[in-house]
């Protein structure tokens, strides 16, 4: 078999370039429609002292050089998420900010390890302010490319219709037949054993060292995530609290936190969140993160005390970061993410 033609050679790129087109079409639109309702955009710089504290993000790591030779830790950002809150901090209001974000052990049709990400905040707003921007920006992305229709891999959506809001409580009953919500107690901890019979009662692997969020993670990516977003978008919320380390929990049930996800024909393309703001709990669920990714991964990340310090200073906000890429592939059609991406990186 002959060697794919890389993304350079001319008739390649003659054939990619009509796609990479509307997406700086869409990346132009963005912007003007956040510039039309007083945002102000912001560059995070891409150099971290922690790259976020989430158990499942790997990051780049590099280091910095100072001039008496000493050599420090850095890493390249998973997400601007510690800078723009830092600005919210710092009294900013409404802030959007979209530049490459970097991830590491990620690659395949939906994932490069050099992505671009657009994440924006709202202060004082909640995060159902979120939900409506993301059906207008679904809309946007339709109208720019010329398109009625989102599809990916067999699945259609519509991204002018309203989008549907699904609890992940009733996303588990509704297509795993699991009581998700009688796993966890109102205090928030879970109860792995629990999950662990309702996964073996409906049918689903396990493995005897799985703990609760590996079940719950098998049941998202096996039962639920492959049908949402059919038809049209769906609004995934009222995640876990365990499941969501950023968010705040929800007053109506403590159980749930303010967290959700858009999915458009099975993919994920965003996940906001009420914004947690008490700097104790936070860092009692990045070290509980942290706990986590030690025991999978056998590494862990430093915590952003500045970060830290400037959540207890943080108004109340909202705040949300979609995958640029993705969005640019369903509303051209592409199959996979390179196919929307300039310059990807080489396969490896």
């Amino acid at each position: 078999m002959t060697a794919a033609s890389p993304w350079w050679t001319p008739h390649v790129h003659a054939d990619r370039r009509p796609r990479l087109m509307l997406r700086n079409g869409l990346a132009a639109a963005l912007r003007d429609w956040f510039g039309r309702r007083d945002f102000i955009e912001v560059q995070a710089s891409a150099l971290q002292v922690s790259p976020g504290n989430e158990a499942h993000l790997a990051a780049f790591a590099t280091e910095a050089v100072r001039p008496d030779g000493q050599r420090e830790p850095l890493y390249l950002h998973t997400s601007p998420e510690f800078a723009c809150k830092k600005l919210l901090a710092a009294g900013e209001s409404k802030i959007f900010s979209f530049g490459p974000v970097y991830r590491n052990r990620e690659r395949g049709p939906l994932h490069h390890p050099e992505f671009t990400m657009l994440e924006w905040y709202r202060v004082g707003e909640d995060y159902e302010s979120l939900m409506q921007d993301c059906a207008a920006l679904l809309a946007l992305a339709a109208t720019r490319a010329g398109t009625t229709r989102f599809s990916f891999r067999g699945r259609d959506c519509d991204p002018f219709a309203e989008p549907e809001r699904l609890s992940v409580a009733d996303a588990f009953t509704r297509h795993a037949g699991i009581d998700l919500l009688a796993t966890v107690a109102a205090d928030g901890g879970t109860d792995r054993d629990a999950l662990f019979a309702a996964l073996t009662q409906a049918g689903l692997r396990t493995a005897p060292d799985d703990n609760w969020g590996d079940l719950f993670s098998r049941v998202m990516v096996e039962k639920v995530e492959p049908l949402l977003g059919q038809g049209r978008a769906t609004i995934l919320c009222e995640y876990p609290v365990a499941e969501a380390a950023l968010a705040r929990p929800s007053a109506r049930d403590p159980r749930v936190a303010e967290r959700f996800e858009l999915y458009c024909c099975g993919v994920e393309l965003a996940n906001g969140f009420g914004e947690l703001t008490d700097a104790d709990e936070q860092r009692r669920r990045f070290i509980i993160e942290m706990d986590e990714k030690e025991r999978i991964y056998g590494e862990r990340y430093p915590l952003d005390e500045d970060f830290l310090a400037a959540l207890a200073i943080m108004p109340p906000a909202s705040g949300i970061a979609v995958g640029f890429d993705r969005l640019a592939m369903l509303a051209t059609g592409a199959q996979k993410i390179e196919d929307v991406i300039w310059t990807p990186i080489a396969q490896y």
